[in-house]
């Protein structure tokens, strides 16, 4: 199977349980869709899933990949929340937050790729730095990676 694929199914797999675990979290998600259309200067992009937080009053794009960490995927994912936030947020909207989902990373070249963000952007496990620079009300207001494996183990998509 290509990593397309995989990636494709992971997402379905998502769509299915983790909308579901996300909402019945009472903390304010709704879920607007998955592959958003993103038009950016006259190109087409498709951000994986989108979610908005009602109590947070900003946009939370998550981008999956079935593959090890790369940091060019942080690229990706910042012209994804940049574009939300231009294209879709309200002037009294917060900044954007991008969640990335990797098969697999590298702790250190992670931590090497985020250390010039100043967007709050999450990386699979990877929480030492990223919690740590995330708006409190943001850290406490989304589930931990664990308990997302924890969900997605329970329905089989772990």
């Amino acid at each position: 199977m290509t990593d397309r694929h995989n990636e494709r199914e992971l997402e379905t797999q998502l769509v299915n349980h983790v909308q579901k675990f996300l909402l019945e979290l009472g903390q304010g998600f709704a879920f607007l869709g998955e592959q958003v259309r993103l038009v950016i200067g006259g190109d087409e992009f498709f951000a994986d899933l989108l979610f908005y937080n009602f109590k947070l009053r900003r946009f939370v794009v998550v981008e999956l990949k079935a593959t090890k960490f790369d940091p060019g995927y942080l690229g990706q994912l910042g012209m994804y929340m940049s574009a939300v936030d231009d294209l879709l947020a309200h002037a009294e909207d917060k900044p954007t937050i991008g969640l990335l989902l990797c098969k697999s990373k590298n702790n250190v070249v992670a931590e090497y790729a985020l250390r010039g963000y100043k967007s709050p952007i999450g990386v699979s496990e990877w929480k030492t730095q990223i919690v740590n620079s995330l708006p409190e009300e943001f850290a406490s207001s989304l589930p931990s990676i664990e308990e997302l494996e924890a969900e997605l183990s329970e329905h089989g998509g772990g």
